[in-house]
């Protein structure tokens, strides 16, 4: 489990975040963030005042030890590096129970100062970009929000795509009370606009599926799913977008079986892989390709079951 419980000793009566500066070697900010998430409690009580003192004595501490399980960056700057994520591994914990996620990779390789500076879904795999600074951490965040960093990605979907496809239409994410679905994403008149390339590569006409590169020009969250279930080519694998309200519900509660997904959307995980970046930093230009043979693996989680 990543995040434990210290319990540590403080032999006077001091502000909080000078004592864990001086006992865990971190700045005055990072201190600070820590108490104001309430990590810090003496005899119970939780201190959530960045100017709070502790009393001498014994305090708990609650800390993210990293875990590894041996996964490798593919590429290493003195700056950043690339981590080529599995389908089904989380990028961040969604809490503390989280047992593993890529971030435990990332600060247990480069130490507590790294960080993931994007997201990608927990079912998509493929590369994802870490920093191993803060300094850089800022830089490569504001580099993706203001789109000089390019992304692209490879997705197996449903049916014969033959032309390449400009698809431009506003998504709109919204907390819907009313819906079935809790979590929503779609093309709808008010939402942001949004705009990705599709390219075919290559059809399969035994699976009817065609192998496609997608270039997102926007960053909306599903942007590729959803525009590509609007154009009627679903992603294979995906158990949301191009499935029954119901079968989508019963899979974000945990209720559908493996056996189910995989007959309801034709493979056992969502077929889309995060396959490139290309991005110029400190004058220095970067085209890095996911070393996966994703088409292969389409296959595999295709015939699985």
């Amino acid at each position: 489990m990543p995040f434990v419980t210290k319990r540590l000793h403080s032999s006077t009566r001091q502000k909080a975040f000078l004592f864990l500066m001086k006992e865990l070697g971190i700045s005055q900010s990072e201190a600070q963030r820590l108490i104001a998430k309430g990590r810090l409690s003496q005899n119970g009580v939780v201190m959530a005042n960045n100017a709070g003192y502790i009393e001498k004595g014994d305090f708990d501490f609650i800390c993210f030890e990293p875990l590894t399980l041996g996964l490798e960056p593919t590429f290493i700057e003195k700056e950043f590096a690339v981590y080529d994520k599995p389908s089904g591994l989380l990028v961040h914990p969604q809490n503390r129970y989280t047992p593993y996620s890529l971030n435990d990779e990332i600060k247990h390789r480069f130490g507590h100062e790294a960080n993931i500076t994007h997201r990608i879904d927990q079912e998509t795999s493929g590369l994802v970009l870490a920093a191993r600074n803060k300094i850089s951490e800022r830089v490569l965040k504001m580099m993706f929000e203001e789109r000089q960093i390019t992304k692209k990605y490879l997705a197996m979907v449903k049916g014969h795509l033959k032309d390449p496809l400009d698809i431009e239409e506003p998504l709109l994410r919204r907390e819907d009370e009313s819906s079935i679905i809790r979590m929503i994403v779609k093309v709808h008149p008010e939402g942001k606009a949004s705009r990705t390339l599709i390219t075919p590569i290559e059809y399969f006409p035994d699976t009817d599926t065609t192998l496609v590169e997608a270039s997102p020009l926007t960053g909306r969250q599903h942007q590729i799913r959803v525009h590509l279930f609007h154009v009627k080519h679903p992603i294979v694998g995906d158990p949301i977008y191009g499935q029954d309200e119901n079968d989508a519900v019963r899979f974000l509660d945990r209720e559908m079986s493996l056996e189910e997904r995989f007959a309801n959307t034709g493979a056992s995980r969502l077929l889309l892989h995060a396959h490139s970046l290309e991005f110029t930093y400190n004058e220095i230009p970067y085209h890095i390709i996911s070393k996966e043979d994703f088409a292969t693996q389409c296959f595999n989680v295709m015939k699985a079951k």
